[in-house]
């Protein structure tokens, strides 16, 4: 009896920290069914006064787009940038193990390292200025491509390549097959929980971008949900039922998506981490 003590332990402190970190969502979502009012006057009451749902009619048009638009757009832009990261971090990262000594190399992977040490907040300034020259301010395209830049993605793909036995590649590349021949049909394949989440991962990240968005948009129509979100804070007020509306209906997918898939992420980050 006294050996379960230190399990018990442990699983009460587990559940303990997993309420503290449930509890903010939970009173975001409670927050959305009551008035702005109920919500300074009692913020910690654990149920809503009434179920009020005006909030989510209100947030239906924000800022002059209509909320079916906003969630278009953060479905598209997220999945591109996605594939485009994914995509364009696994050839880099192949070819980096590849050809770790080629010219500029080594460069590039510090570079991929400085960005993940480098506040988004001080890129305001080098991004409009960059997304201005190359003509992509307020375009999808702009937002897409700056969010397809995928330090972490790169160094997971990284790790999980040093690892692969260059005897396989040698092999098929003795039988004919090119570079990314060999990419595709043969590290690739076995790399799938790798590709699976940095998949989702990427997808996770780039869902809850607001900078990017905010920075290269013109016009709310090329705003997604978390954009919008800081659009509902303005001169006259804020609206606090519909941020948790709002908030709520952003959080959704992700909660949902990483539910489903905690597992095979984790799976996946330990299997480069450890394999690197």
């Amino acid at each position: 009896m006294t050996a379960r003590i230190p399990y018990v332990l442990a699983y009460a402190c587990a559940i303990s920290l997993s309420i503290l970190f449930v509890y903010p969502y939970y009173w975001m979502f409670v927050g959305s069914f009551r008035t702005t009012e109920e919500i300074l006057t009692a913020p910690l009451r654990l149920l809503p006064e009434v179920f009020n749902l005006s909030a989510y009619g209100e947030i239906t048009s924000i800022g002059g787009a209509s909320l079916l638009r906003l969630t278009v757009n953060s479905f598209w832009i997220t999945t591109a940038s996605t594939a485009i990261a994914v995509v364009v971090t696994a050839l880099g990262a192949y070819a980096l193990t590849r050809r770790p000594k080629m010219l500029g190399f080594n460069l590039i992977r510090y570079g991929f390292l400085l960005t993940i040490m480098y506040p988004f907040m001080l890129l305001v300034i080098p991004v409009f200025i960059v997304m201005f020259h190359l003509g992509l301010l307020g375009s999808y395209s702009g937002i897409i491509l700056f969010l397809s830049l995928g330090p972490i993605q790169f160094f997971l793909f990284e790790q999980f390549f040093r690892s692969f036995p260059k005897e396989l590649i040698d092999a098929a590349l003795m039988d004919g097959a090119s570079e990314l021949g060999v990419l595709f049909r043969v590290v690739l394949p076995v790399a799938r929980p790798v590709v699976g989440t940095v998949t989702l991962v990427t997808f996770l990240l780039n869902w809850s971008q607001w900078f990017p968005v905010l920075v290269i948009s013109r016009t709310p129509d090329t705003y997604t949900l978390p954009a919008a979100l800081l659009s509902m804070n303005s001169e006259l007020g804020t609206n606090f039922q519909g941020i948790m509306a709002l908030a709520t209906l952003t959080t959704v997918p992700v909660v949902i998506v990483f539910v489903l898939t905690q597992r095979r992420v984790m799976q996946g980050i330990a299997a480069g981490a450890i394999k690197g």
